[in-house]
């Protein structure tokens, strides 16, 4: 027994005993680390980080070259966000100045050399700029990435030439700094990276050059998918997939794919949808591991792609592993995670609908908003979205507490959420917007809850006018805007024949949309019932009673039949087989 127990215990390498001794004796040491090849020293701050020697890492992640030297180590990129993200939490903690700013303010100070900089030099500022801004865009720190890719295009700026070299390193800098603005909804800012952008593609397609445009492209499309023109965004995600080449890298190709997804969703083009976005998680999968960031942020569009398809159980599951993938990289304090938890909290929030089960939904909204708050403005367009969440959440229990003092409690801050998260759109879109008709839809929700009736109805005709106009009367969300006010005519105000128009319209887009077994059907049949028995129409009453039973008997089956989402994924494509597939689908 003895001997089999001693077998149980190794001695550490001599490797990890090696660098103890270099962290115990730090402070004489820690001017030769840079002789050391990248991953040793990466080891060696990482060791910093485990033993919780902030200071001293802070001290050499603050400079700009061990940063850049850090991040050519590429798979321990992960780490590098742990040892980061720790360094970010303590400033937050104390108030100090964050890491971040502290390396932007010394990129821009670098960059104010410029004048005594040689033409290789400024080269390799540009690529350091690249580098660093990619890493603190990866990890949430948008406007320090932001600071940091005005000043590297500042730098470009400084040769007027028309060189292809030269066009080439300027737009991929617009791309970046796109990718950034679209993130932190910066986009009056975005409007004007944009065109800079399309002035150097032009400038490239004159001196001959042919760039792939299929990143740029796809951030394109994110810019117009944010500013909810749907039909623009689809455009340019189908100009981003043709604009893919077979030598196309793997990495950005699941941005490309991701995106496009995206697209298709908000265009109703599910199975477009689902090919394109199954083949991003297994990419991601291969090319960055199931613990980077980058296959969590896959995994949040997959979730967002099964939770349009009505696979609500599916996204949930999904929403949850990006979560977890998010908060191991990231630990709490950081944008990307308050992002995971929002988009749970709203998955949870549908799947229990029918339940009326929301702890937990609401645990993760409250999440949400509480670290928004210590990471962004208060009136930052970001909130709007947490925060219409939360009001959902919180009309849904109010409606299910029997004190009416609590639940009067909860519909009046359910308000205020509501008509903060309607003003913030209305600044940053106007009315005609998708984002402006879905929160005129919620805020007449509550109202019918809150027995305002009046209200109520003026909010959803207002919501479907603006949705019908920009995305025609049978889109998905129409039929929402439509159920609802059928919902406000039936049960509060007995405008029975006007009901019953508006469910069997809201049941033809649903079935179409999504077939006859599409949970949101049942809202439609249950209403339809009353009505038809308010009326004492019995032949309908028994019609219906037989197509709820039909319902019902699909749901069943469909919950019996599904797998776990990751079941689905099992080896990629070929990038010309995706491409083919895609554009021959119907």
């Amino acid at each position: 027994m003895a001997s089999a127990y001693m077998l149980k215990w190794y001695p550490q390498t001599l490797y990890n005993s090696a660098l103890n001794v270099v962290v115990l004796h730090y402070k004489s040491v820690s001017h030769e680390l840079k002789v050391f090849p990248p991953s040793v020293q990466f080891d060696v701050l990482f060791k910093l980080y485990k033993y919780a020697c902030l200071e001293e890492l802070r001290r050499e992640l603050c400079d700009l070259d061990v940063l850049t030297r850090m991040l050519k180590v590429g798979d321990k990129r992960h780490l590098l966000h742990h040892c980061f993200q720790a360094l970010m939490d303590q400033a937050l903690g104390d108030h100090s100045t964050k890491i971040s700013s502290v390396i932007s303010q010394a990129y821009v100070d670098r960059c104010s050399q410029d004048a005594t900089l040689d033409t290789q030099q400024r080269d390799m500022l540009v690529s350091q700029g690249l580098a660093v801004s990619g890493f603190l865009a990866e990890a949430g720190w948008l406007p320090d990435a932001e600071i940091i890719l005005t000043a590297c295009q500042g730098i470009i700026n400084q040769d007027p030439s028309n060189h292809p070299h030269h066009l080439t390193r300027s737009l991929e800098c617009c791309h970046r700094l796109l990718h950034v603005q679209n993130g932190y909804c910066r986009f009056e800012e975005a409007e004007r990276t944009y065109n800079q952008a399309m002035q150097l593609v032009k400038k490239l397609q004159m001196a001959g050059a042919t760039p792939n445009l299929a990143s740029l492209y796809s951030e394109f499309s994110t810019l117009y998918m944010l500013r909810s023109n749907y039909a623009e965004a689809y455009s340019w995600s189908v100009k981003a997939l043709q604009a893919v080449v077979c030598s196309f890298p793997r990495p950005p190709l699941v941005d490309v794919l991701r995106q496009s997804a995206k697209a298709c969703v908000l265009k109703r083009e599910f199975k477009k949808a689902g090919l394109l976005i199954k083949q991003a998680v297994m990419i991601a999968s291969e090319v960055f591991g199931e613990q980077h960031p980058k296959y969590a942020d896959t995994l949040i569009d997959y979730g967002f792609y099964l939770l349009n398809v009505d696979a609500i159980s599916q996204g949930v599951k999904v929403y949850q592993t990006a979560l977890d993938v998010r908060q191991n990289v990231f630990g709490g304090v950081n944008l990307h995670v308050a992002i995971a938890h929002e988009d749970l909290a709203y998955a949870s929030y549908v799947h229990n609908y029918a339940l009326g089960k929301f702890s937990q939904a609401s645990c993760h909204a409250e999440r949400a908003i509480e670290l928004m708050l210590r990471l962004l403005p208060e009136d930052h367009l970001l909130l709007s979205s947490s925060k219409r969440v939360k009001a959902l959440i919180l009309e849904e229990m109010a409606i299910d507490n029997p004190n009416k003092d609590v639940e009067k409690q909860y519909l009046e801050e359910a308000h205020s959420l509501h008509k903060e998260a309607l003003a913030m759109a209305m600044r940053a879109f106007g009315e005609m917007n998708v984002q402006t008709a879905k929160h005129y839809g919620n805020l007449g929700r509550l109202y019918q809850s809150m027995r305002r009736f009046q209200l109520a109805e003026e909010m959803h005709l207002k919501a479907i006018t603006i949705k019908e106009q920009l995305l025609g009367p049978e889109d998905y969300e129409v039929a929402l805007s439509v159920g609802h006010l059928a919902s406000l005519y039936n049960y509060d105000m007995m405008k029975l024949d006007q009901a019953e128009q508006l469910y069997l319209r809201s049941i033809a887009i649903g079935k179409k949309l999504f077939g006859e077994g599409y949970s949101g059907l049942e809202y439609d049949y249950r209403g339809l019932l009353r009505v038809y028995s308010i009326q004492a129409n019995m032949e309908k009453c028994f019609k219906y009673q037989n197509v709820l039973a039909y319902w019902k008997l699909l749901r069943d089956e469909a919950q019996e039949t599904q797998t776990s989402p990751f079941m689905e994924l099992t080896e990629p494509l070929l990038v010309t087989d995706t491409l083919h597939q895609f554009m021959t689908m119907s």
